[in-house]
């Protein structure tokens, strides 16, 4: 999940001032910021008696199901358009995805972030969340028995550990044990502790900005082709996307 922090509140109405606005709707998340507790209905209720009480009109609110759903946003925002048409700006509680989704939902609308996205997170327990992976678009978990360097590594090192290790932990962060300690600890207890040699530099054009991924258009190609080989008209239900 997106990890989020709340973003610097001077700076919130700093935007809001800049476009001239004292009516505001505000946009939460029902999945991400609704977990990490930034931007579910409660914190969405929070920061309209924050706005009020320094002189804004809050039009209205919505906490949609996933902010960053394009078309679940735009549904949301269709249900409150009544209050939409009156806010001279729409504030997101919700990482830069879901605030780019409503930016494109209405694109006539100042839209300002209310969060800070943090880092992509695993959750540990409840309200517990550390970041284990950075997407880098290629992946060295198969080689470091499931413990990625680039982003568990305070220095993001492939290869370890470096001079700075002593007696087992990690230099930067003193209380937790070095990554690649860990790493050929583990290697070792599932038997693959020898010749692994070392990792080659990162080939930085794999996470190439930015990034697609279109299923429904590689369904509809399939569908197409299925459909010339089978002599039928090759049309599909991820054409049209009905």
């Amino acid at each position: 999940m997106i990890i989020t922090r709340p973003r610097d509140w001077e700076r919130i109405i700093a935007n809001l001032d800049e476009v001239g606005a004292t009516r505001v709707f505000i946009m939460g998340c029902g999945q991400c910021a609704t977990v990490a507790k930034t931007g579910g209905e409660d914190e969405v209720r929070e920061a309209a008696a924050r706005l009020e009480a320094a002189g804004r009109e809050v039009t209205g609110w919505a906490v949609g199901e996933v902010a960053c759903h394009e078309g679940g946003t735009r549904l949301t925002t269709r249900k409150n358009a009544g209050s939409l048409e009156t806010a001279e700006a729409i504030l997101v509680l919700s990482c830069g995805a879901g605030v780019q989704t409503v930016a494109d939902a209405r694109p006539g609308t100042p839209v300002f972030p209310g969060l800070e996205s943090a880092f992509l997170g695993n959750v540990v327990r409840h309200g517990v969340f550390e970041e284990r992976c950075q997407m880098c678009g290629e992946c060295v978990l198969d080689l470091t028995a499931g413990v990625c360097p680039v982003t568990t590594c305070p220095k993001g090192l492939l290869n370890g550990p470096c001079g700075g290790m002593w007696e087992g932990r990690c230099e930067v962060v003193t209380d937790r044990e070095c990554t690649h300690v860990l790493i050929r600890r583990r290697l070792e207890a599932q038997g693959r502790g020898g010749g692994r040699g070392s990792l080659a530099p990162k080939d930085f054009s794999k996470k190439l900005k930015p990034g697609a991924v279109n299923l429904r258009e590689g369904r509809a190609r399939e569908g197409r082709a299925r459909g010339g080989r089978d002599g039928g008209s090759g049309t599909t239900g991820g054409e049209d996307g009905r």
